[in-house]
């Protein structure tokens, strides 16, 4: 069978794989496993564990169950939820200042824990019912923590790019570092959203108002006095510090990202014994379970993808792939707008992790062909994988809000984060115009000759 053809059977046994309703890990696995049967020595199957051994033997990876373990630890305590609550007191005389409030509740947390559907869970318990008990609407409420959410795999430390600075043998520090200014720009585009969306509600509800006399929860303005928004604080300012200390040990070149993960995990379990008394084996037993559940799940995904891209690699089909792209001759920006399609489509079945390390060894080496900067583009894949956590059919973090306000409809949760899509798309465009937008370098977009 030529290379085309066992490549278009892999990509269906896949898909197949994937509709039948096995876990991912055990679909990609189980595909890899029996193309090594069919295709490669028969000596190869005895090689399986420690082929998968191997591609997890990496002292970047043994950063994820650290920072899914700081995480675990901000999020099984009431930190999220106080989190939120100072945020809310500092912003509420902004229009829309809950709103606002729920996007940098989400940022902050983001950073923290590394995780969107830790991040939509830890703030969605909190914003959403208060959100909802103000006269938000349904939609609204959904859309901003679900959005907010999906900067848990941007800003760092960032689970998603660790794997991607694996996958594309880059610095991960240099990539936590270009991906600020992008985070910092979605932040900044939700939070005017917000506020948008805010005015319109409520003009709608004061039109009411006017007309029938009936009133609107969303008219009501909350009101903190100085003392109540500096009572606040307290709790919040430990873990504001905890994330500018693994920020200084990380990018101050004093501590490796595990090292720092490491750090940040240990902090995070002495913040919560210490201003939340979690420090018993009963209080601690659910942070670790969580942690222990996703990191095996993330672990396992891992393992098997990374056995998946060594089949392809064996068997030719991501060079030929790669080749074939190449062989089109597109102009750069028409090869990453297809690659980015690709991605987007990608993301209507796989998480972010699955994506990374099976489109890694395809897409890269024409990216590099087409003389642009990896880093870059990690950043730019990165944002575009996060539209994959709020639109169906897949959807994570929508599954994830259905969860914490399952009396909110379904549709009403995906028309809500729709806008956020397209502020996504935004953001896309805006790195591609302004590439210093990520790391304030206006050339980081460009390869080594310069040419964009």
């Amino acid at each position: 069978m030529t290379v085309f053809g066992i490549g278009l059977s892999y990509g269906l046994a896949t898909l197949f794989a994937m509709f039948s309703g096995m876990p991912i890990a055990f679909a990609l696995g189980a595909v890899a496993v029996v193309f090594m049967a069919i295709y490669m020595p028969a000596a190869s199957l005895d090689t399986v564990t420690q082929n998968v051994y191997e591609e997890m033997a990496s002292i970047t990876l043994l950063s994820i169950p650290l920072f899914i373990l700081k995480g675990a630890a901000i999020g099984k305590s009431r930190a999220g939820q106080d989190l939120y609550s100072a945020l809310h007191a500092w912003l509420h005389r902004v229009p829309g200042g809950l709103g606002v409030a729920n996007v940098f509740a989400c940022a902050l947390f983001a950073a923290m824990a590394g995780s969107s559907p830790a991040t939509c869970s830890a703030i969605g318990s909190a914003g959403i019912p208060e959100m909802r008990k103000r006269g938000y609407s349904g939609g609204f409420a959904a859309g901003i923590i679900a959005a907010g959410g999906t900067l848990g795999i941007l800003l760092p430390p960032s689970i998603t790019m660790i794997l991607f600075a694996v996958a594309a043998e880059k610095s991960l520090g240099r990539l936590f570092l270009a991906g600020i200014g992008p985070g910092l720009l979605l932040v900044t585009l939700f939070g005017l959203y917000a506020v948008f969306r805010f005015r319109k509600e409520y003009a709608t509800a004061k039109a009411a108002y006017e007309a029938t006399g009936k009133d609107a929860p969303i008219l009501q303005r909350d009101e903190f006095t100085m003392a109540e928004r500096f009572s606040a604080l307290p709790r919040v300012v430990p873990f504001v510090l905890l994330l500018t200390g693994v920020m200084i040990a990380l990018y101050g070149g004093y501590a490796t990202p595990s090292e720092t993960a490491g750090l940040g995990g240990l902090l995070a379990l002495g913040l919560i014994a210490v201003i939340y008394s979690v420090w018993t084996p009963n209080d601690l037993s659910p942070i670790l379970k969580s942690t222990i559940r996703e990191s095996t799940m993330l672990m396992m995904i891992i393992g098997m993808s990374l056995l998946y891209s060594y089949v392809m690699s064996y068997l030719h089909i991501s060079q030929s792939a790669a080749e074939a792209i190449v062989a089109m001759h597109l102009p750069r920006w028409e090869l990453l707008f297809a690659i980015l399609v690709m991605v987007i489509v990608l993301g209507f079945f796989l998480p972010p992790v699955s994506i990374i390390l099976m489109t890694a060894p395809i897409i890269l080496p024409p990216l590099r062909a087409a003389n642009f900067d990896i880093i870059w583009f990690g950043v730019v894949m990165t944002i575009v994988m996060e539209m994959g956590l709020i639109h169906p059919p897949v959807g994570l973090n929508i599954f994830v809000i259905r969860n914490v306000a399952p009396d909110i409809p379904l549709s009403e949760v995906i028309w809500g984060t729709l806008p956020f899509v397209l502020l996504m798309m935004l953001a896309v465009l805006l790195l591609c115009v302004f590439p210093e937008i990520s790391t304030g370098l206006p050339n980081l977009v460009m390869g080594p000759d310069g040419g964009r």
